[in-house]
């Protein structure tokens, strides 16, 4: 089934939830109001559409290959990246003076949401080489961001993030890789790096490592990592590739799902390149405080990828939509004589608007966290900056860890709608379920976002910023009450009893870290997915009060308005109605995962 971008949502929550207008008014984006992301939007749509997304179920039969160290995308991948690249969509967020176009995140983000819906496994390369080009923008020297990152931004050259390694996994507290310093200020990097995407591919000229590792003196732990950049190519002051780098591709996984995309183990000081023993690499900013520069790059990262559960999500959505309008099969539970379309049966219905209202959720959550973030940058007063990143830096877990779990809940629904058919490959179904479950571990696991989202986003400041997003909240309950009917009032009274169990949540976890950081770990996922279905419902729940205001107003497009209403309800009644049981396992539940020794499991 063909993709088509869901521009009609992405607009209503750009202007009426995440406040386009607002960040457009910030010093830097004056030209990035409504029309701005209107248009662009439009193109990014028209290109994914028509070049990305017919590659998706080909790079799954077909995935990347790997032959002498040197890997082969999928067909079509290469042409389509030049054309993504030529097309300047690389550089929609970074700044003009590096080549690219400048606009806030709020508009990057639904251009995000589309490329993966279209691809993920072609999109995760262009998301990597962000993370590349946020590192090297808070971290580089001059020089480095000069050389580098006017590359990156034109797609002539790819970035990567190098952690993980054999022995470490995510403790990057055990990385061992070297970095011996060189008299002429280089160093040479000897060491083994695993799970890097497109860590070795054929879409572009060359590859720009960012990799952790350690010098000779450097402490233990993490405090004692430094960050590298290592290309694949040396360059000249130019940028002009030469000598090959001591970098190689050892092998390529066979996975799970996103066969296309190539997941690569390299070897660093094999004495294979053109410089000798060792891969040269470039300190970035200071010795020891790698960690703390990946970082940036991570957090780049974790968006992104609750970014794609959301695509994912819709993906899967639209083909599972389509199947059940098409398909005849029994009769209908009302009397019918013949086989009806199967999206007339009751718990199709269910099924299908559960996939919907956690789609729309999570995508209003995700951009209202990028008008923050847009904020946190950018508003002219420190006050305001600082408030908005510290709701932003919330907001980030619970968007990458909420939005992905909800998004493998919502493949594995789209496998359902499709019956015995969906576990048949030729459908498509499967492959968005395949694709989909990468995303709670990459990048981190659900259980480490939850675990910053407890430790640094929730008791480290007393649960302040929780406060402040739970006081709006209650501001929407009343707005709610206020403009009445059946369907507001229900939803106020749902979202009501999810932001108490939310507010006892976060009164438990301050309470308890102190005294008792087993029992309060115990239940940091629960707790992130409270947060995730509360906060989420409360962007439906805005959304239905702006449908509602639209409707009474005779604005806008009345089925469109009509059907936001719809799937705010049923977010509230079937969705956010679970926060109970999650408040549970978070505040009551330790003694249940901790009780059991070791030896019985």
């Amino acid at each position: 089934m063909s993709y088509v971008a869901p521009l009609k949502d992405m607009l209503f929550v750009l202007r009426h939830l995440a406040g386009i207008d607002e960040v457009a008014s910030l010093p830097d984006f004056a030209e990035a109001g409504y029309d701005t992301a209107q248009a662009v939007l439009g193109e990014c749509a028209k290109f994914n559409e028509q070049v990305i997304a017919p590659l998706n179920r080909g790079g799954d039969l077909e995935p990347s290959t790997l032959s002498d160290g040197a890997v082969t995308t999928s067909p079509g991948f290469r042409a389509a990246f030049r054309q993504f690249a030529d097309g300047g969509w690389q550089g929609v967020q970074h700044p003009e003076e590096f080549g690219g176009q400048g606009l806030p995140k709020l508009i990057a983000t639904p251009c995000m949401e589309i490329l993966n819906s279209a691809n993920l496994s072609f999109a995760l390369c262009p998301l990597l080489t962000d993370g590349a080009i946020e590192a090297l923008l808070v971290a580089g020297s001059q020089a480095q961001k000069a050389l580098y990152i006017p590359h990156l931004v034109s797609g002539a050259w790819t970035g990567t993030m190098n952690l993980t390694e054999p022995q470490a996994g995510s403790d990057l507290a055990l990385v061992r890789t070297k970095a011996v310093p060189q008299a002429d200020g280089t160093y040479r990097i000897f060491g083994q790096k695993i799970f890097i995407t497109y860590g070795e591919h054929d879409m572009a000229g060359n590859i720009v490592h960012l990799v952790l590792a350690r010098t000779p003196d450097a402490p233990e732990g993490v405090k004692g990592i430094s960050l590298f950049v290592v290309p694949k190519f040396m360059v000249d002051e130019q940028g002009r590739p030469g000598r090959r780098n001591d970098v190689w591709c050892q092998s390529i996984e066979h996975k799970l799902g996103i066969k296309a995309s190539p997941t690569a183990v390299l070897i660093y000081g094999d004495d294979k390149g053109e410089v000798g023993a060792g891969a040269v690499g470039y300190r970035i900013g200071q010795e020891n405080r790698g960690l703390e520069y990946m970082f940036v790059m991570m957090n780049a990262a974790r968006f992104a990828v609750g970014v794609q559960g959301v695509a994912l999500a819709e993906r899967a959505y639209q083909q599972a939509v389509a199947y059940a309008r098409e398909r005849l099969q029994s009769r209908d539970v009302a009397g019918s004589g013949a086989a009806v379309p199967i999206i007339r049966h009751p718990d199709v219905r269910r099924m299908l608007m559960t996939m919907r209202a956690h789609t729309e959720a999570a995508r209003a959550l995700a951009c209202v966290a990028a008008a923050a973030s847009d904020a946190g940058h950018h508003a002219p007063d420190e006050a305001t900056r600082r408030e908005n990143m510290a709701i932003y830096e919330f907001l980030v877990p619970i968007v990458k860890g909420w939005s992905t779990e909800m998004s493998i809940e919502v493949a594995s629904l789209g496998v359902q709608v499709h019956g015995g058919m969906g576990f048949i490959e030729e459908t498509g179904a499967a492959q968005h379920y395949r694709d989909v479950r990468i995303l709670t571990i990459y990048e981190g696991t659900t259980a480490i976002q939850a675990n910053d989202l407890i430790g640094r986003k929730t008791a480290r400041n007393g649960g302040a910023v929780a406060r402040v997003l739970l006081a709006s909240v209650r501001q929407t309950e009343e707005a709610l009450r206020q403009a009445g009917g059946a369907d507001l009032d229900a939803i106020a009274a749902r979202l009501s009893a999810g932001r108490v169990a939310l507010e006892d949540a976060v009164r438990y976890i301050v309470e308890t870290l102190g005294k008792d950081v087993r029992a309060a770990f115990a239940g940091s996922v629960p707790y992130l997915k409270l947060a995730g279905v509360v906060l989420s419902g409360w962007q439906m729940a805005r959304a239905a009060l702006v449908a509602n205001r639209m409707l009474k107003a005779g604005d806008g497009d009345a089925p469109f308005l009509r059907a936001k209403i719809a799937t705010a309800r049923f977010h509230a009644d079937h969705l956010l109605t679970q926060a109970a049981a999650l408040r549970a396992a978070a505040v009551e539940g330790a003694p249940g995962v901790l009780a059991m020794p070791e030896a019985a499991f």
